[in-house]
């Protein structure tokens, strides 16, 4: 049986891409880089870059693409890191990087790419809040992962 030119060709094409892909996810190549500039610089996390692959409270509220409401503190600091903690333990793919008395950094995976994202927790005793950034290390898009995670999250504290 002869097949066409073309299928054989779409053939060749799936079939590199596929190797491209198990390659670049066995090889960790995903993932990017672990940032260096995170954390709580006065008062403040790391604004999110122009591309819409990032959350975060402190975003101006007219931002509609990288705003997200802060969380709420349930009960003091100390109970609330506690129990968010145990909320972000309770997902899958995720590991806690770095804790104080106030401030958590996360690295979440995603399922199939390996793709990273790095969440930012900032418990605000000032305010009273729990300024959240979420945002994925590589690509223009996170098709709103991020977003569902930090809401994900808001469930669980508040259950």
């Amino acid at each position: 049986m002869i097949i066409p030119k073309f299928i054989r060709s779409l053939g060749y094409t799936i079939l590199t891409i596929a190797a491209l892909l198990f390659i670049a996810v066995n090889f960790n190549l995903t993932a990017g880089a672990q940032p260096t500039n995170l954390g709580v610089n006065s008062g403040h996390l790391l604004s999110c870059p122009a591309t819409p692959n990032c959350v975060s409270s402190q975003a101006p509220t007219n931002d509609v693409a990288h705003a997200i409401a802060p969380l709420p503190l349930v009960g003091d600091i100390a109970q609330t890191m506690a129990k968010l903690q145990q909320s972000i333990e309770s997902l899958p793919r995720t590991k806690i990087i770095r804790a104080n008395d106030n401030y958590l950094y996360v690295e979440a995976s995603s399922q199939l790419m390996k793709f990273v994202d790095d969440l930012e927790f900032y418990l605000d005793d000032k305010s009273q809040k729990i300024q959240v950034r979420s945002a994925a290390r590589l690509g223009e898009s996170d098709l709103g992962v991020n977003r569902q995670r930090i809401e994900e999250i808001r469930i669980k504290l508040a259950a």
